[in-house]
């Protein structure tokens, strides 16, 4: 069937009844969304991992004027981990299931109690709580969020690990700026409050409403404009294809993210076992640094790494995952050697181990979720994104419960 050129293409309805398509929105509105899903969960990321890297750094400020033990200090390690690990246990067996936006609204609601309670604690109890509500509002939106990208072209899973891996650097960067420059604590945390709310802000208002969709194409992904999220449907959005998942599908699926699920939680624990048990093992005496500089100094290369790898998707792309775990507990090892034998002789070398550990450990994790994104099926994805995020925080605790004991050997033999 042919047409005159400029006549519109006309289709059936259900009914039979003649309607016409609506016309393709513009290439630039069409860019313009997708931009703004970009820098939209650019600034989940940051927003979402900032408030806990701040809130926690002042919660170890506060016990520390409190004079807790190190018992106590324990405990807040226990606090920051525990929530985020029990919600991301729960997240594939069922959280997932809710929608997204009351989810998003008591992550921010968290955040923002958190750095309340911290700010005006005076008793270790007190603080404790405000790192469990971190620890919650870090976790669940960590789960959250990407589930949520399951919904867009996948470039936002880049930008999503970019923000995150931007958060460790800037949080503890602008927490030791303000502190310095003479506010307190208290009163650093509570100039915070804006973080959470640039959170919601950035779901309600920036985001367009999420629509299932094959994230390997961006460019298809493009071809429909979709609304801000505030006012319309998807602000009550649940999702649609893993509520539909039998147990037995989702333990399937389950099996198929071992491969990926190993090999992050090998590098997170390798990773969490040198940052916990052996950076203040990792002491040189002839430098001008403290022993407190060095840590500082230790802390911030690690950052500086897992951001410059949490950005690189679109410059480097690692498929076998594997590889990163075997590098990072080869790390692991090394320094493991040195801290026993003292073998380096410079501190510089160490920095430069520890911003290669920060490379590797955040190009798993973009990787990982890259990989997980390409390699699933539209209706198996969202599940999938919620159940590979136990893989680092069941990490970060199998290396607690090591290092920690591990730390303290070391320190009554030196």
């Amino acid at each position: 069937m042919g047409g005159c050129a400029g006549s519109r293409r006309r289709l059936l309805d259900s009914e039979g009844e003649e309607t016409t398509p609506e016309p393709l929105p513009p290439l630039l509105d069409r860019r313009g969304a997708l931009w703004r899903n970009m820098m939209g969960f650019w600034l989940l990321g940051l927003c979402n991992n900032f408030s806990y890297v701040v809130m926690l750094s002042a919660a170890h400020d506060i016990l520390s004027h409190q004079r807790a033990s190190g018992n106590q200090s324990h405990a807040v390690l226990l606090a920051d981990i525990l929530p985020t690990l029990v919600i991301k246990l729960l997240a594939p067996l069922g959280l997932h299931l809710l929608p997204y936006s009351p989810r998003v609204l008591v992550s921010g609601i968290c955040a923002a109690g958190s750095f309340i309670l911290v700010a005006f604690s005076h008793s270790v109890g007190t603080s404790l709580c405000g790192v469990v509500l971190a620890s919650i509002s870090s976790g669940l939106g960590e789960v959250t969020f990407l589930s949520l990208t399951a919904f867009y072209p996948r470039a936002v899973i880049s930008w999503w690990s970019s923000g995150t891996g931007g958060a460790g650097l800037l949080g503890a960067l602008s927490y030791l700026g303000l502190t310095q420059a003479g506010l307190s604590p208290q009163h650093t945390l509570l100039s915070m409050l804006g973080i959470p709310a640039l959170l919601l802000a950035s779901y309600f208002f920036l985001l367009t409403s999420p629509e299932p969709q094959d994230p390997g194409g961006e460019e298809e992904a493009e071809t429909s404009v979709r609304q801000p999220l505030i006012g319309s449907e998807a602000a009550e959005l649940k999702p649609d294809s893993s509520s539909r998942l039998s147990l037995q599908e989702r333990w399937t699926v389950f099996k198929g993210l071992l491969r990926y699920i190993v090999p992050l939680v090998l590098v997170y624990f390798a990773e969490y076992f040198i940052n916990q048990g052996l950076f203040e093992l990792l002491f040189f005496r002839n430098t001008s640094l403290s022993h407190a500089q060095q840590y500082r100094w230790y802390q911030m290369l690690y950052q500086a790494g897992v951001f410059v790898s949490r950005s690189s998707l679109r410059c480097c792309r690692i498929r076998f995952t594997w590889v990163l775990a075997l590098l990072q507990c080869f790390n692991l090892a090394f320094l493991l050697v040195d801290v026993w034998l003292s073998f380096l002789p410079s501190i510089y070398l160490i920095f430069l181990i520890i911003l290669y550990e920060g490379l590797l450990g955040g190009a798993a994790y973009v990787n990982t979720f890259h990989n997980i994104a390409l390699e699933t099926s539209d209706e198996h994805r969202e599940f999938a994104m919620a159940a590979a995020c136990i893989s680092d925080t069941l990490g970060i605790s199998l290396s607690g419960l090591l290092a920690l004991p591990l730390h303290d050997f070391l320190c009554h033999l030196s």
